[in-house]
C-alpha cells in the first residue's frame, strides 16, 4: 500500500474519519512514527499498538482519497491505562488511597502527517481519548509529556484545557542531548489536584498579605520622597540624605496557584 508522504500537501476537501488502529496498520504506523518523531520506538511497541496489548489507540483516515488509500492512516494517537497509585503524578492528584482501583490514561504518542495538519485532526484524536477516559468510572485524569521546545503541542493542549503541572529537567535524551519536558493533565470524572480548600484559602490570604505589604511599602517611599523634597527647599538647612534612613524593603511577590 502506498503511504502518505508526510511533507506533501493535501488537495481538495478531505473527508476525515476515525477508527481503531488494526494489525493491518503495522507498517504504516511504524513508518509514521519514524518520520514524525526524533525518538525511536522498539518493534514490540508497534506490535502492542496494533494488537491492543495494554494500549488503546485511534487512527484518522481520509475517505476522499482514491481506493486503496482511503483507509490509510494520516493521524493517530496511542495511550495506556495505568493505576493512579503507581503513576508519577499520584502526588498531585486528590488521590484516595483507599480506592486502589483508580486509574489514569497516559497518552504515549500523537501525530498527524504534515499534509493534514491544521484541520483539527489532532484535537479530534485527543477528544477521543478524553471521551474514552470519561467512560471509565475509575479513571480520574488523562496526562502526557511534551518536550519543552514543541510550542505547537503546548499551545494545543492549553487550548484544550489541559493543565501544565510541572517542568521536568532532562526528561528526554535524544541523540545524546537532554531536553526538558512539561507535564500536562486533564481531569475527568471528578478528578482534581491535591490542592485542598484549606490550601486554596491559605493561598488567597498569602496573596492578600503580599498585596498589603506592597501598598505599605509604596506609602513609605512616597512619604520619604515628600520629606526629601521639603528638605531641599530649606535655604539654611543642611540637605537631608535619605540614604541612611531608608530601609531596603524587598517585597517578594508570591503567587499561589492550584491546578
Amino acid at each position: 500500500m502506498p503511504m502518505v508522504n508526510p511533507k506533501s500537501k493535501v488537495s481538495g476537501r478531505p473527508k476525515i474519519c476515525y477508527r481503531p488502529i488494526l494489525p493491518s496498520d503495522l507498517d504504516t504506523i511504524e513508518h509514521l512514527h519514524g518520520k514524525l518523531f526524533p525518538i525511536r520506538y522498539e518493534s514490540l511497541f508497534f506490535q502492542d499498538v496494533v494488537n491492543g496489548h495494554d494500549i488503546v489507540s485511534w487512527g484518522a483516515v481520509d475517505r476522499s482519497r482514491p481506493d486503496g488509500q482511503s483507509d490509510e492512516l494520516i493521524g493517530f494517537v496511542t495511550a495506556r491505562i495505568v493505576l493512579a497509585k503507581e503513576s508519577e503524578i499520584v502526588d498531585i492528584l486528590g488521590y484516595d488511597s483507599s480506592k486502589s482501583d483508580q486509574t489514569l490514561i497516559y497518552i504515549l504518542t500523537l501525530g498527524v502527517v504534515d499534509a493534514y495538519r491544521n484541520l483539527g485532526i489532532a484535537s479530534s484524536l485527543i477528544r477521543e481519548v478524553i471521551k474514552y477516559a470519561s467512560s471509565i468510572p475509575t479513571c480520574r485524569a488523562v496526562y502526557l509529556h511534551v518536550i519543552s521546545y514543541n510550542n505547537a503541542a503546548i499551545f494545543l493542549y492549553k487550548k484544550m484545557s489541559f493543565k501544565c503541572i510541572r517542568r521536568l529537567q532532562g526528561f528526554y535524551l535524544i541523540n545524546g542531548q537532554h531536553y526538558d519536558s512539561y507535564l500536562f493533565v486533564y481531569y475527568v470524572n471528578g478528578g482534581r489536584s491535591a490542592c485542598s480548600p484549606l490550601e486554596f484559602l491559605t493561598g488567597i490570604v498569602s496573596c492578600m498579605r503580599s498585596g498589603l505589604k506592597s501598598i505599605a511599602a509604596r506609602l513609605c517611599r512616597n512619604e520619604e520622597r515628600k520629606i526629601s523634597r521639603w528638605a531641599k527647599c530649606k535655604e539654611n538647612h543642611s540637605l537631608v540624605s535619605s540614604t541612611h534612613n531608608k530601609k531596603n524593603m524587598a517585597i517578594e511577590f508570591t503567587r499561589y496557584e492550584c491546578v
